[in-house]
């Protein structure tokens, strides 16, 4: 059991979390659901994130990937992907690791699925003034810390 016991205590925790990992996209996303489902809103905050997210079995970047490539097995969840796309790069995922997990999951998920996941990718680089790829300067290893 969490040591936040109380809804509100469990919600304020997962809050910190959600924050964390996927800023502001991930809290319009609870946003959005204040009119129609707000139960729903609270548990993604609540369990997901401030249960699941916070568990110490894996680290952020770790759970990203993991999230991708389930989000892009599943398909259809490109507006899921742009957020955690988002995510994945807060947490210290680069564009170039993003891009390497989603044509990984091609093996796996297929070319369709594989492709649409790529084009919430782009959607979310191009965002953040991250295109091109490859056309960045590499960090010189001995002058990086």
């Amino acid at each position: 059991m969490s040591e936040h016991t109380t809804r509100d205590e469990r919600f304020a925790h997962g809050l910190e979390v959600l924050n964390r990992v996927d800023g502001e996209a991930g809290r319009r996303v609870v946003d959005s659901l204040a009119d129609v489902s707000p139960e729903l809103g609270h548990q993604v905050v609540a369990w997901a994130f401030g249960e699941i997210y916070d568990r110490p079995g894996l680290a952020a970047r770790d759970r990203q990937l993991v999230t991708l490539g389930m989000l892009t097995a599943l398909g259809g969840c490109e507006a899921q992907l742009h957020v955690h796309v988002n995510a994945a790069l807060n947490v210290g995922l680069t564009p170039e690791e993003i891009t390497e997990a989603l044509l990984h999951s091609a093996v796996y998920c297929g070319m369709p699925k594989a492709l649409n996941a790529t084009f919430a990718a782009k959607q979310v680089f191009a965002e953040r003034g991250l295109l091109p790829l490859g056309q960045r300067p590499a960090e010189d290893p001995a002058t990086s810390a």
